[in-house]
């Protein structure tokens, strides 16, 4: 993790999960066993997506674990469960809310990042059920004081209606670059998270090196005016993200 030079935001790189075939190729040495990449993947990077709790509930223990297996001042985000992300009707998606926070997150305590709520990509912006729906997200939990992201791909989440509300609540929109749409800046929070998904298998690092420094300065700026940037290599050639990560950690240190 690097600290840009004039203001106190940190800038964390990282991927989506630890477990993916093809790193034990391009990231793990041979010698690291399966139970021990979490251990590996976090000594080499500053943050992990954790993507299994999107899918089905995890327990405390699972949190604790993860927890114990990574250095001090590693941080996780955690991408909620796909049915309190993706019910439209909040009323119906409060009970699903309610489980996903007290699964154990708390056992993550001062690991714990920030919350990725992804909704569904043809969900359009309403107001009145937004608002509903950020309404059943808390900001402490066990005394942990929480981070929420909204990740939209719908274009009408762009519009000064829907950015005034997130930055109302505090609440950050995520921003993503795909092989199919530029990342659109929208600074809702007084932090940052950023999803990269254009790896390029004929890049060794993922990204051209001129691509990585743009993408270094790139988030050296975000960090201004003291915000934490959290910065995901997610997709694209996903063999590459760890590489591509890494990188960008080297250059931003």
């Amino acid at each position: 993790m690097a600290k840009n030079a004039n203001k106190a935001g940190t800038v964390r790189t990282g991927i989506g999960g630890w477990v993916y075939p093809a790193w034990r190729e391009t990231f793990y040495p041979p010698s690291v066993k399966p139970a021990e990449q979490l251990a590996y993947a976090s000594s080499n990077l500053a943050t992990i997506e954790i993507n299994g709790t999107f899918y089905r509930t995890q327990t405390p223990a699972s949190f604790a674990k993860w927890r114990d297996e990574t250095p001090d001042g590693f941080l996780f985000s955690v991408k909620a469960a796909r049915g309190a992300a993706q019910r439209k009707d909040p009323a119906e998606a409060a009970p699903s809310i309610t489980r996903f926070l007290e699964s154990g997150l708390t056992e993550l305590g001062d690991k714990l990042g920030p919350i990725l709520w992804q909704l569904p990509p043809t969900r359009v912006f309403d107001a009145g059920v937004v608002a509903q729906y950020l309404d059943l997200l808390p900001e402490t939990l066990g005394g942990l004081r929480l981070r929420h992201v909204i990740e939209a791909q719908h274009a009408s989440f762009a519009s000064p209606e829907a950015l005034a509300l997130l930055t109302e609540r505090g609440i950050a929109r995520a921003m993503v670059e795909t092989s199919k749409s530029d990342l659109v800046e929208a600074i809702t929070a007084g932090f940052v998270y950023l999803r990269l998904e254009r790896t390029e298998d004929a890049e060794p690092a993922g990204y051209a090196p001129a691509d990585l420094d743009r993408w270094a300065s790139r988030l050296a700026d975000f960090s201004a005016d003291g915000r934490d940037v959290f910065a995901y290599v997610i997709s694209g050639a996903k063999h590459r993200a760890p590489a591509a990560a890494m990188a960008l950690a080297e250059r931003l240190a």
